[in-house]
């Protein structure tokens, strides 16, 4: 688990329980020359949400005790955390769960498995989302 970014840039924060799924993801954004810091449960996450801000989140929805839908909530409601970017990532892909997402606050729902070309993709949208100005800092 790395807890924070070396150098203090802007940098996605991704929270997963499942450690091949958080490595798996890691090496992709990584490898995308995105800075990234992964965590493996949602206590973690919302203090590295509270210390570091990241610009963009990508939550795993299973996890527990509290899960991403209300981790989610929670940034979406904190006047602090608001406009960081949530990124659902997730095996429920029912059309029903992906709406439960967005009315929980996701900005985007990207259902298990998932294409490495079009996580990064949406990621990287997501940073120009977030801080257009800053989005160039985001990469190595």
């Amino acid at each position: 688990m790395q807890t924070q970014p070396q150098d203090g840039s802007p940098y996605v924060l991704v929270v997963d329980d499942d450690p091949l799924t958080l490595k798996s993801v890691g090496i992709i954004l990584r490898g995308a020359r995105l800075r990234v810091v992964t965590v493996g449960d949602s206590a973690t996450a919302l203090e590295q949400l509270r210390r570091a801000k990241p610009r963009v989140v990508c939550l795993d929805v299973m996890m527990g005790p509290m899960n991403g839908l209300d981790l989610c909530r929670l940034v979406k409601t904190d006047a602090e955390l608001r406009d960081i970017h949530v990124i659902l990532l997730t095996a429920r892909a029912m059309e029903r769960e992906r709406h439960e997402g967005f009315a929980a606050g996701a900005d985007d729902y990207i259902a298990k498995p998932f294409s490495n070309k079009d996580l990064v993709a949406r990621v990287r949208q997501a940073f120009e989302t977030v801080a257009p100005a800053d989005s160039a800092h985001s990469q190595d």
